[in-house]
């Protein structure tokens, strides 16, 4: 049965295998040399970039050098969705395809069986190319992740967990979309369109809320430049900022408008900006996520996409079972 899969699926493991070692040994490059620019490691510069006058000439060169790379692996989170859907599209699809369904299910291995080595194979390897990405991809994000934190969208989504979730996700919809309509290249399309569509609600949406935010209220300082007003960091540089603005005296948050108008006020009568608002008994608040919670929201996220896995590969066994197919 091991032999047969792999006959059956060897392009698709060799494909995807050659072009996650070729992404890895660039990316292993390219990170030695950056996290070369942090002689005592990122880590010992995280939160000190206006502190320490060397982690900030450090973190000046990684963003001059290589925030190119950065940039360019935003998109890489459909990555582990790629790899799911690859491997996903074609394990009933192209049974289906060419009829050799009717041939394996009357062998000597049981249908179900049969589905349960080809689910576990494939699953398996998804995890095992997924989990390489990740772990190449989250060392060359060190120095990044110290200066910007974890919990920006570039990092949350190819770090930790869910990636990992992401790929059998796509996983399971591709073998579902496969069994339903017998082709390949529609349930890989739909697999991915299943992905995106349910990645931006999470994001925006249910990621914010997977815990109470907090909430920080504190004075505008008087001290601070005359045209901005200034705060005192009450929170980790790392933490996820929700939302931020200032309130009166009485904890009302001001719009936008009104805040301008103060700004203008101030300007008008020459007075530092800081020290006006403070007279006034503004505050500035925060609401915000703090850095310590990235494990808890990676293992709610990834529970998400995992569940929703489970489902679409029982509705696989589903259809398998009662011959549907």
């Amino acid at each position: 049965m091991t032999w047969l899969i792999w006959r059956q699926h060897r392009t698709e493991v060799c494909v995807l295998g050659l072009l996650v070692g070729m992404f890895g040994i660039a990316l292993l490059v390219l990170g030695t040399q950056a996290h070369d620019l942090f002689p005592g490691g990122p880590a010992r510069c995280a939160g000190e970039a206006g502190i320490n006058e060397a982690c900030a000439a450090s973190f000046r060169r990684l963003d001059e050098e290589y925030g190119y790379v950065e940039n360019l692996l935003a998109g890489f989170y459909l990555v582990p969705v790629v790899i799911g859907a690859f491997l996903g599209a074609p394990l009933l699809a192209r049974e289906l395809e060419d009829g050799t369904w009717q041939l394996a299910w009357t062998q000597a291995v049981p249908r179900m069986r049969w589905l349960a080595a080809k689910l576990a194979a494939l699953a398996g390897v998804t995890v095992a190319l997924t989990g390489m990405f990740t772990a190449v991809l989250t060392w060359f994000r060190q120095p990044f992740d110290a200066w910007e934190g974890r919990f920006q969208y570039d990092a949350f989504d190819l770090e930790g967990f869910v990636p990992v979730a992401y790929a059998l996700f796509a996983f399971g919809v591709a073998t579902a979309a496969g069994a339903i309509l017998r082709r390949s290249l529609p349930a890989f399309g739909v697999a991915l369109g299943a992905f995106l569509a349910a990645r931006m609600p999470v994001a925006l949406l249910a990621r914010p809320a997977y815990a109470t935010p907090l909430t920080t209220m504190e004075p505008v300082p008087v001290g601070g430049s005359n045209g901005q007003a200034g705060h005192r960091p009450v929170h980790s540089f790392a933490d996820w900022i929700i939302e931020h603005g200032y309130a009166d005296a009485t904890g009302r948050r001001l719009s936008s408008t009104e805040y301008y108008e103060l700004e203008d006020a101030a300007n008008r009568a020459g007075t530092n900006l800081n020290q006006f608002l403070h007279a006034r008994g503004i505050q500035e608040f925060r609401v915000y996520h703090p850095a310590d919670r990235f494990w808890t929201f990676q293992l709610i996220e990834a529970a998400l996409f995992i569940a929703a896995a489970a489902v679409l590969i029982g509705v696989v066994v589903w259809r398998v079972r009662r011959r549907m197919i």
